[in-house]
């Protein structure tokens, strides 16, 4: 959809199914930086920047809503509930990087893993896609591993092991959290740097 140092590229909103982000290092080596999913931005940097510093894909079939540059600005100029909205989308994004680097950076692969589920789980629970026992998701541990900087077989022993512990089973295509106050323990994770409540519905 957009490939890093597109120019003048365009923005879409996500309307169903899922998309990647990610960036291609010299050795052909792939970082998926964050996984898209329906209500998301896609690119909006790419608009704003004016080329395209990272590439996105469809992860399943799609359907996205193209967003020009004019209406990102008259959004601002004449509708500050809409700017805010965006606003608040751009911010959420760039607390989902921090938290990304702080797994790659800190965590084991263990708590990497379940963080990232658990965030996924969050996200979809928002739009009615997911709740505290799952969610459906067509990720694979191809996807898994580029965005968590693991093997795949790494991500395969993972998954084995925080199912056999009796945590969460991945298994054809849907998420299962068998114990999700370990899960959440074992991760660390506290939701709050999703601020899942856009300001203009407070």
């Amino acid at each position: 959809m957009t490939y890093e140092g597109e120019v003048n590229a365009s923005a879409f909103i996500l309307a169903e199914g899922w998309a990647l982000s990610y960036k291609i290092l010299p050795d052909g080596d792939r970082q998926i930086v964050d996984f898209q999913i329906p209500g998301d931005f896609l690119g909006l940097r790419s608009i704003l920047f004016r080329t395209a510093d990272h590439n996105i894909e469809a992860a399943t079939r799609i359907e996205a809503s193209e967003v020009l540059t004019s209406d990102i600005l008259d959004g601002f100029r004449n509708a500050p509930r809409l700017a805010t909205a965006i606003l608040w989308a751009a911010s959420r994004d760039e607390a989902m990087v921090v938290e990304h680097l702080v797994n790659l950076g800190r965590r084991s692969a263990e708590e990497r893993m379940t963080h990232m589920l658990l965030e996924l789980g969050a996200r979809l629970k928002l739009i009615g896609m997911g709740d505290m026992t799952g969610f459906d998701c067509p990720l694979t541990q191809y996807h898994l591993a580029d965005a968590l900087g693991l093997s795949a077989v790494h991500v395969n022993r993972i998954l084995r092991r925080l199912r056999e512990d009796g945590l969460l089973t991945f298994q054809k295509g849907r998420v299962v959290f068998d114990d999700f106050d370990r899960v959440r323990e074992l991760a660390g994770f506290n939701m709050a740097y999703l601020d899942q409540e856009e300001p203009f519905l407070r």
